[in-house]
């Protein structure tokens, strides 16, 4: 394996070197250890299990800026004035296998769920529509201008406590249909001051948090960004403009952008928007990536569905006028096999075998996918082999337990 280009170090903006282009992309969680929303023993088992798996980079779980707006009850929250001391310890361990490890900063906005007891924020008051299963969720109030400049800064203070917790740096989640992402979409801003209307405007908010974060960090720490390729909803946030917000964002000291797509109403992260062939479905977003590196003076990262040696290898690949993708993320497959980038550098041709559902419900299906998963993590995180998830309806309903009980622990700690 000595010649797979997945093996080749991979140098960043920032003067930094990656010793591969594998990165142990971001999944939730939702292991953080109370009272304070702190990462934990559970957190640094997990981790040193990814660290041993050989890829270049790890990126965390989303680790929230705000204690008030959480993706999931068992969310890390880190913040101005947060102990440090286990962040450092987590730190450490992420990074003892010879990659970097960064971690995702993000906001929720109307992605949050009605058990943690808090009213969640958006661009404008448009709620989730995820059918029966809309009620799951917090009700939405449009955010106010304070509040936006207080958001921004937010991220640029969780930005430095993770330079001073010893991270090589963070990826700022601009997909998925959480906050920032609900800026860029027509569908969830409806906005008509300057943080609405045009792209431009959409746009502000995830460049002034660029701005933000890069003006409170040193030069050598990473900044990279998690962004949509499309939100694959009719009428939302296009190819088109991912591409042209990457433009923009040239010269703003990015360190990498990961392509992905689609939020809770639309799981295209999941395979979702092409269940056709399996060679179709690895890599789904590598075309978007490939037009958008052609744009773009940052390293582009492409994630979504690699399972297989051969397409990892084929997703690098460049084209006759040498742009491609120089980053590869690998999520639900290293909760399959966390050793799979060790596998794939000692020359064996493993293929991580993912959980499937076969549900028709794609709400209910994407939950239950996500049940599996996380249930591989627990696992995992308990020091055992992450195994297959169980079954799904047992899974979805494990999950929904453990996030109850976490809920709980979570409102106590905030009404304390």
């Amino acid at each position: 394996m000595a010649h797979s280009p997945l093996f080749e170090p991979l140098k960043l903006p920032n003067g930094s070197s990656l010793p591969n282009r594998l990165c142990k992309a971001a999944m939730e969680e939702n292991l953080a250890e109370q009272p304070g929303q702190y990462p934990g023993e559970k957190l640094f088992a997990l981790y040193d299990r990814w660290a041993r798996g050989g890829v270049g980079m790890i990126l965390s779980g989303n680790v929230m800026v705000d204690p008030s707006a959480l993706t999931g009850p068992g969310a890390v929250v880190l913040q101005k004035g947060t102990d440090l001391a286990p962040f450092r310890k987590w730190a450490d361990i992420g990074k003892s296998g010879g990659g970097q490890f960064w971690l995702q900063i993000s906001h929720p906005g109307r992605q949050m769920y009605k058990s943690l007891g808090e009213t969640a924020v958006s661009p404008s008051n448009v709620a989730l529509d995820l059918g029966k299963f809309s009620d799951l969720f917090a009700p939405v109030r449009a955010v106010t201008v304070p509040e936006i400049e207080a958001i921004i800064t937010r991220f640029a203070d969780t930005a430095e406590a993770a330079q001073d917790a010893g991270f090589d740096g963070v990826q700022i989640h601009g997909a998925h249909g959480y906050l920032v992402s609900q800026f860029l979409s027509p569908l969830t801003n409806r906005r008509d001051d300057e943080w609405g209307r045009s792209l431009e405007n959409r746009a502000r908010f995830l460049t002034r948090i660029v701005e933000a974060v890069r003006s409170r960090v040193k030069l050598s720490f990473g900044v990279g960004l998690k962004l949509n390729s499309a939100d694959f909803q009719r009428g939302g946030f296009a190819f088109e403009d991912a591409r042209q917000v990457v433009e923009w964002l040239n010269g703003h000291g990015l360190d990498f952008v990961e392509l992905s797509g689609g939020s809770y109403e639309s799981p295209a992260m999941q395979g979702n928007p092409q269940e056709g062939s399996t060679g179709a479905r690895e890599a789904y977003f590598i075309t978007f990536a490939r037009d958008i590196a052609k744009v773009a003076d940052m390293p582009i990262m492409v994630t979504g569905g690699i399972t297989k040696l051969a397409s990892a290898e084929a997703a690098l690949e460049h084209d006759e006028a040498g742009f491609g993708v120089e980053l590869l993320g690998i999520a639900r497959a290293m909760a399959s096999d966390p050793d799979l980038p060790r596998h794939w550098r000692d020359g064996m041709h493993a293929d991580a075998v993912l959980p499937q559902v076969g549900w028709k419900n794609a709400s209910l299906k994407g939950l239950a996918t996500m049940a599996l998963t996380k249930a591989q993590i627990e696992r995992m995180a308990q020091g055992k082999a992450p195994g297959m998830g169980g079954w799904p309806v047992k899974a979805l309903i494990a999950d929904q337990v453990r996030a109850a009980k976490r809920a709980k622990r979570y409102r106590a700690w905030r009404s304390a």
